[in-house]
């Protein structure tokens, strides 16, 4: 859950601070529950069309469906491209679990391959597996950390014969070599959970495509599988973004995410260029990505607890993405699902990855404290 810190926290260097962004935004996020409450209309009116509108516009890609989460968002792809129950699904063990959820809920069957270097799913693995097994007929990578999946691996990839759902809930505006995340696959999935980059003030995700079709399957099957009023063609799901929620992301936050990325993009660039530690290691960039830097992960070397304490003694929050890989997760006991190999590189992250304060609102002062924590640790 996100939890919004008092103002009596505001000494700590948070991983999120909700705070000032109320403080930035609060007034536009007002004008639109006003705006909302004015209309008299609450769910899929004209904020949420008109959202879809502006998002799209922004990501360029035509067609947006949104919903009421990232989770329901993969889901809803896999169903509108016809996954049927024990379909093998390829994807990445290193993620939130949201994302061999979908898989699950949809019938598909989770098959896991080990990232690389940075993290990602490894996609020349992935394609080993796709040509090895023709009953691999879908594939949902993930853009994780805000990093770009690379764009011609991706393609290389798309050309085998496999539907790829791209997961880029954490990477909104980023792009590989110029082609935006999400661009492509047959479909993608993002989210609008407060902590992303383009968060909202609750839940919310979409769904974007370029094809028509796609887009107007996604539509029906957000809103109970209806075509018409009252007419239900399939078995569709509750998950609509209200118009509250569309509003404040249509008013508030979509406008202002350039400006959150360039922040953000500029802290990397200064952890990057200013932290030297020997026992810290930043994971690579995937070459011609232009990252959005959702999360800044480091690997440490010895004990992770170690120097997260180390940085709260500092008054420095910090995070762990993710510790538990998804095949080995209590609620998959009894689930279907493959793990390709022994997935070595993504339990190296689950087992010493840090995530460091990164988000718009970091003052300099704050950065310079959090590298000077850094280069001071001792393992």
């Amino acid at each position: 859950m996100v939890k919004v810190v008092s103002a009596h926290s505001s000494q700590r260097i948070l991983l999120n601070d909700f705070v000032a962004q109320w403080r930035d935004v609060g007034a536009d996020a007002l004008a639109a529950l006003e705006r909302v409450g004015e209309s008299g209309w609450l769910i899929l009116g004209r904020e949420v069309k008109g959202f879809e509108a502006e998002l799209s516009t922004f990501w360029r890609i035509p067609h947006v469906v949104s919903c009421a989460n990232g989770l329901d968002a993969i889901e809803i792809a896999l169903r509108a491209l016809g996954v049927a129950p024990g379909d093998k699904v390829l994807t990445t063990p290193l993620s939130a679990f949201a994302t061999s959820l979908a898989i699950v809920r949809a019938g598909g069957v989770p098959v896991f391959v080990d990232v690389d270097a940075s993290g990602l799913i490894d996609l020349g693995r992935a394609a080993a597996a796709i040509e090895s097994d023709r009953a691999i007929k879908f594939c949902v990578p993930v853009h994780l950390f805000g990093h770009a999946l690379d764009a011609e691996q991706l393609q290389r990839l798309a050309r085998l014969p496999v539907q790829i759902i791209e997961d880029c809930a954490q990477a909104c505006g980023a792009s590989s070599r110029g082609i935006p995340v999400g661009a492509t696959g047959i479909a993608a999935a993002t989210s609008f959970y407060p902590t992303k980059n383009l968060g909202a003030m609750g839940d919310g995700g979409a769904l974007l495509t370029r094809d028509a079709a796609i887009a107007l399957e996604a539509a029906s099957l957000r809103d109970y599988g209806q075509t018409a009023k009252y007419v239900h063609a399939r078995l569709g799901m509750n998950s609509r973004l209200d118009e509250l929620q569309a509003a404040i992301l249509r008013s508030a936050l979509l406008p202002r995410l350039p400006r959150f990325t360039e922040r953000r993009v500029r802290i990397a660039e200064r952890y990057c260029g200013s932290i030297q530690n020997a026992a810290l290691h930043l994971p690579a960039v995937p070459e011609g990505s232009a990252s959005v830097w959702h999360l800044f992960p480091l690997l440490v070397d010895g004990s992770r607890e170690a120097f997260m304490s180390h940085l709260d003694r500092a008054g420095i929050g910090s995070g762990i993405h993710y510790p538990t890989l998804i095949p080995d997760q209590p609620a998959l006991v009894g689930a279907r699902f493959e793990c390709r190999d022994s997935l070595t590189q993504a339990r190296r992250f689950a087992a010493t990855e840090v995530s460091l304060p990164i988000h718009p609102y970091l003052s300099d002062e704050q950065v310079e404290r959090v590298v000077t924590a850094c280069n001071a640790y001792k393992p």
